[in-house]
């Protein structure tokens, strides 16, 4: 999920906001037994980083460069939205292993 998380920011800022080209890929979803879990962490962060940079350069309201019509307000709170929404998939997944419920 973490590496799923990664890829979409990066799909958003880099790719829609900035105009590079990505891509989709069913490795962020299946990744490799090579990516470690501290590995996995380690990119989310530094793809955390490279996001704050870009956003502090941008203003709320600069377009998108995909065509899509959205602006990087939009494109903040969608990662929020994305985030908070694979929270809540692992939670419930956790909850169901472990019995625990509102920890």
């Amino acid at each position: 999920m973490v590496n799923h998380l990664t890829c979409v920011e990066w799909r958003w800022i880099d790719g829609a906001m900035l105009g590079a080209e990505t891509s989709r890929s069913e490795a962020e979803f299946r990744p490799g037994p090579e990516l470690t879990v501290a590995e996995a962490c380690a990119g989310y962060r530094a793809r955390g980083l490279q996001t704050a940079r870009a956003v502090r350069t941008l203003p709320v309201t600069e377009p998108c460069r995909d065509g899509g019509g959205r602006d990087l307000r939009w494109v903040l709170l969608h990662l929020i939205e994305e985030t908070a929404r694979h929270a809540g998939h692992v939670d419930a997944t956790r909850e169901l292993l472990d019995g625990t419920t509102g920890s």
